[in-house]
């Protein structure tokens, strides 16, 4: 991206001109376009994630608008005749600097497949040994261990922390461990695609907490597409045969709590790269559910928890699956906040929802899970549902985009 920023300058060096700059004064010309300066909204070019003002060549002392206004009159005259103008060429955009677009898509589909298989390891470990604090604990730990060997190889480099960056971290933190360990109590209990069913509705609490906390203009229409989720999600609560309190009540609070969590993810990003950000709450949320999992669970671990799930599997297995559990966890959870940070907090939200398409698919087909006609009904209404919700806000965003442009 630098070469691109370069060869700007040293296009307009090369341009017929009044008269021939001084190697000196080209050389302070190149330096001068190369400073990444400017805001999101001026326009310009993105140079390693900034953005130069189209002015920024101008913007230099008067010997260098001297030089360059004769330039870019050269290079814009049609009648010129010189080969040189056309010859000169800017380099061009990367793929992914040309449709954006792409990228965050391979984002969300990473995401999606990476989630898959840790709900089918998950529920696979619940089924033999059925401790959700302990688990949610090594999750986090595994994904923190990673943390830590990224960050003294250098990828990424770590980012430093200061005290007020750590007040914006610590309820972003902790609104991640809480949900968590609520959404690993509730696919301990239930079946897989009955918690992501639930959590069909968090887009409902998305758009909630953003209208009424952060103060966001929500308009009806969007109101008005979310009734089919919540009617979908009542009706296959109904008749779900898995269904029970625990599973219901853990994954409603799952929900209020990672709404919070991407809210405060997408001010505290404001600061710092979506890497080193995750890892930082990791690290803080882990500190926090190891508390709870040592007082629920502890005893009964150490009692004949861990003795249960050897005789069941075997040493090696178990540890290897904690293991694998925790690593798809953490890089499904990494892709899932590199999205965040390519999106508004509500598509976010969205692309959650379907996500859990895949998700309840998925984990039908693997354990075989029994659904009843009501539940099946209820399910694809709330996906329908979803489905009009992202297709009405798309249209609203794509309407201020154009507004914006006139």
């Amino acid at each position: 991206m630098e070469s691109r920023v370069l060869s700007r300058a040293t296009t307009f060096g090369a341009l017929p001109c009044h008269r021939k700059p001084s190697p000196r004064e080209n050389a302070a010309v190149s330096f001068f376009s190369a400073r990444p300066i400017g805001a999101v909204s001026e326009g310009g070019n993105l140079i390693w994630g900034r953005q130069l003002r189209p002015g920024l060549l101008l913007e230099a002392s008067p010997l260098k608008r001297e030089i360059l206004r004769p330039c870019l009159a050269a290079a814009s005259s049609p009648t010129e005749g010189n080969d040189s103008a056309g010859d000169a060429k800017v380099a061009p955009l990367g793929f992914f600097d040309k449709y954006p677009a792409i990228l965050t898509g391979f984002f969300f589909f990473m995401w999606y497949f990476l989630n898959v298989i840790f709900n089918i390891m998950n529920k696979k470990i619940y089924n033999y040994f059925p401790y959700p604090y302990f688990v949610s604990v090594v999750h986090l730990g595994v994904g923190v261990v990673y943390c830590l060997i990224s960050w003294a190889v250098g990828l990424p480099k770590r980012a430093p922390i200061d005290s007020n960056l750590l007040k914006l971290l610590i309820p972003v933190a902790v609104c991640h461990a809480l949900g968590h360990v609520t959404s690993n109590v509730s696919f301990a209990a239930v079946a897989v695609s009955f918690t992501h069913t639930i959590k069909a509705l968090e887009p409902f609490f998305n758009a909630s907490a953003s209208q009424f906390i952060l103060g966001q203009s929500i308009p009806l229409s969007l109101w008005l597409s979310l009734a089919p989720v919540v009617l979908g999600v009542s009706m296959a609560s109904l008749t779900e045969l898995s269904f029970n309190w625990t599973g219901f009540i853990s994954a409603m609070i799952s929900n209020i709590s990672f709404t919070y969590r991407s809210i405060y993810s997408k001010k505290a990003m404001t600061d710092m790269d979506s890497t080193n950000l995750y890892a930082y709450i990791s690290i803080i949320a882990l500190l926090v559910c190891i508390p709870p999992a040592l007082i629920v669970e502890g005893p009964q671990l150490i009692k004949y928890g861990f003795n249960d799930a050897i005789a069941k599997v075997g040493l090696v297995k178990f540890v290897s699956d904690l293991f694998w559990v925790g690593l798809f966890y953490h890089l499904y959870n990494q892709l899932a906040t590199n999205t965040l940070e390519r999106v508004a907090p509500l598509t976010h939200a969205v692309g959650n929802v379907l996500k859990r398409v895949f998700v309840i698919g998925f984990s039908i087909l693997v354990f075989g899970n029994k659904i009843s006609t009501q539940t099946g009904i209820g399910t694809a209404i709330a996906i329908a549902g979803v489905a009009i919700y992202s297709y009405i806000k798309a249209k609203i965003e794509e309407e201020k985009r154009q507004g914006k442009a006139a």
